[in-house]
């Protein structure tokens, strides 16, 4: 078995790149079951942001290739997506998911945002019956290490996100957000994020508009904001100094014609926007028009880079907690990769016990059942004590990865080793009927 993990992020592609692989939350259990159908998968997930696309994967072998998928299920070249995918295996792919989970590998290093998108992606590929023992072991061990890091070092403390970061943005534009009109476009969690960095600069009319109604109300209504129904999105927009836009739309909701509009309506006033989607919201073109600046997410990166000074030592400490935890990880594996063996011998020891048992049968016959439950405790207790020490030996050489020590031993005893076949654990067992159902209803669904 084979941990990967493989995609693009915000370091390795364009955002123009992103947008095209970026999956929606609606979109995302079919996606992940149509990757669970792919051959030589047992168990995925697949964590979508605005900064990454990621396959966390286990497969039956090393060979199992996972880009044809990407390029196949987004229509993609391979030639345009290959110079920009990584793909990590085992103990570095557990290493790099670690730190995608503890913020170490986001754009604003110790944002708090991209624990609970990780945890969202495994709540969607469980329902979707794609995730068994493997993946759920190493996703708890990642979001404890998360924890451990967010409690244990000062990485989070004046914590930042892409909504604050985006909000100090506009503060360096306009000077002041007094008095400002603010137009959010999308009530998710960015949305609220970037609301509440405004309301403390200082921002006044708060507009919100989204897709459901009930949600731009929910919203709105901790800020004292407007609600702008969606159908009335480009009338209302002229309104805005600053427009923040985070959707789920696959294509742009403000185009060069839109823009034309506004600065028609606002009588050339300057007008911000913001756009933290992807895809993106607003049209490149938008950003021609004089008297209309438009800065997307990777423009973002300019101003977060301000913070990597401050969180440099944070950064350092996490970093070594991490690798810690990620050996911790690999060791308790090992210790349990090595289970099958410790089974055998104990299996061993025991047959043998009953068959000298067996063997003096005629001699117990004499004994009452107080004095036979004596001898049953005597060799029982007898057989583990001469047990242990053979136990802590292939637990040691487990933990030590000491494969040629671990080979002998399991050689002595006759015992199977750990690159032989396993039985599944009883967590596997459970969760193998729902992922083969699922990728049945995915094979006769069709794409």
């Amino acid at each position: 078995m084979t941990l990967t993990v493989i995609g693009i992020n915000h370091k390795t592609a364009p955002i123009e790149l992103r947008e095209r692989i970026a999956i929606s939350r609606d979109d995302l259990p079919e996606t992940t079951r149509a990757l669970a159908a792919t051959p030589g998968v047992t168990e995925c997930m697949i964590v979508s942001t605005c900064n990454r696309v990621e396959i966390v994967a286990a497969l039956e072998s090393a060979d199992t290739d996972l880009t044809t998928f990407l390029h196949r299920h987004f229509g993609l070249d391979p030639g345009l997506l290959a110079p920009h995918i990584y793909q990590h295996r085992d103990q570095h792919a557990v290493r790099h998911l670690f730190r995608v989970a503890s913020s170490l590998d986001s754009m604003v290093v110790g944002e708090p945002q991209i624990l609970g998108q990780v945890k969202e992606a495994f709540a969607i590929a469980r329902s979707a019956g794609t995730v068994g023992g493997q993946l759920d072991h190493l996703l708890q061990s990642a979001f404890a290490t998360a924890k451990k890091v967010r409690t244990e070092t000062e990485i989070g403390s004046n914590s930042v996100s892409i909504a604050s970061v985006a909000v100090e943005l506009a503060r360096k534009i306009f000077g002041s957000l007094q008095g400002r009109t603010v137009f959010l476009v999308g009530a998710g969690k960015m949305s609220e994020l970037a609301a509440r960095h405004l309301v403390q600069q200082g921002a006044g009319t708060i507009l919100v508009t989204n897709r459901t109604l009930e949600r731009a109300r929910t919203l709105a209504e901790p800020f004292k904001g407007r609600v702008i129904p969606f159908e009335q999105l480009h009338e209302a927009a002229s309104e805005a100094d600053i427009v923040i836009t985070s959707t789920g739309a696959p294509h742009p909701i403000f185009r060069r014609e839109h823009g034309h509009a506004f600065l028609q309506r606002r009588r050339n006033r300057p007008m911000f926007f913001i756009d933290i989607a992807v895809p993106r919201d607003v049209d490149p073109e938008v950003n021609k028009l004089d008297g209309l600046f438009v800065y997307d997410i990777d423009d973002l990166q300019q101003v977060a880079a301000a913070h990597i000074a401050e969180r440099k030592n944070q950064a350092t400490d996490a970093e070594a907690l991490v690798a810690a935890e990620v050996e911790r990880f690999h060791q308790r594996q090992r210790t349990v990769n090595v289970a099958p063996a410790i089974v055998a011998l104990q299996r061993q020891a025991e047959e043998i016990r009953q068959a000298e048992l067996r063997r003096i049968h005629a001699r117990l016959d004499s004994l009452t059942p107080e004095q036979v439950a004596a001898v049953e405790a005597l060799t029982r207790g007898l057989v583990n004590k001469f047990l242990h020490p053979p136990m802590q030996a292939l637990k040691q050489a487990a933990r030590e990865n000491d494969s040629t020590r671990l080979e002998a031993l399991c050689e002595t005893w006759s015992l199977p080793t750990a690159a032989e076949p396993q039985p599944p654990t009883t967590s596997e067992i459970q969760q193998k009927p729902e992922i083969q159902q699922s990728r049945e209803t995915s094979a006769v669904g069709g794409k």
